[in-house]
């Protein structure tokens, strides 16, 4: 009789295992869809009474030189979607979709792109001190830790497929930039203010990554205004 608990038991560890190692269950986009790694997609803010929902781009985080790295702000304008971004595994790991708890990279999709001595992916800023609230900045390198990203649920039922970014050093949210005011991420102290997002498929990726996009038409280029 104690055979079939033993096995039982061990059947049980194996999926915990499973589970922890290829992270949780499938991210989705907005329309339900599971978000694919290596395809572009805008990281939209859910807009609520203190969010305008203004999409994601890299802008700078002083009104004094030098100006980079950039960091990543909301737009001011709540029609502007945001720059694209791709996520990609930080190793060699064979996966298709995004899934919870699967630390991933983020890299901004632009063929026009300042500060060109810094790479377009994302990063935890390592040299704030404890008593900062780190900034989120481009510049990122994909096998370090302060490079990866985890997706977490943040909402159910009729506040589905919306999310939250989770780092080693916290969650995602944002304070107010040095640029009227337009929030920027960062790792706040205050963990239970993230910020809730929401992914929308980049429909024409062709067009998504030309000097001529339909984003870039609408003024979203390294500066949120």
């Amino acid at each position: 009789m104690k055979k079939p608990s033993v096995i039982s038991f061990l059947i049980t560890l194996l999926l915990a295992a499973a589970v922890c190692i290829h992270g949780g269950e499938p991210v989705n986009d907005k329309d339900g869809n599971p978000v694919k790694l290596g395809e572009l997609y805008f990281i939209q803010p859910v807009k609520t009474k203190t969010n305008n929902g203004g999409g994601l781009v890299p802008a700078t985080t002083s009104i004094l030189p030098p100006y980079c790295p950039l960091g990543i702000t909301q737009t001011l304008l709540p029609y502007q979607p945001g720059l694209p971004v791709n996520f990609t595994l930080p190793d060699a790991r064979e996966e298709t979709f995004v899934q919870t708890s699967l630390a991933v990279n983020i890299e901004f999709n632009s063929n026009i792109w300042a500060c060109n001595e810094f790479s377009k992916f994302w990063k935890v800023n390592e040299t704030s001190s404890a008593s900062e609230e780190p900034l989120i900045l481009i510049g990122g390198t994909p096998q370090k830790p302060n490079s990866w990203f985890k997706i977490e649920i943040a909402g159910e039922g009729a506040e589905a497929n919306t999310y939250k970014l989770t780092t080693s050093t916290g969650t995602v949210g944002t304070k107010p930039g040095v640029w009227f005011g337009a929030p920027q991420l960062v790792v706040p102290n205050d963990a239970a203010k993230p910020l809730l997002i929401k992914f929308k498929k980049v429909e024409d990726v062709t067009t998504a990554t030309t000097s001529t996009t339909r984003v870039e038409k609408l003024g979203l280029r390294m500066f949120p205004f």
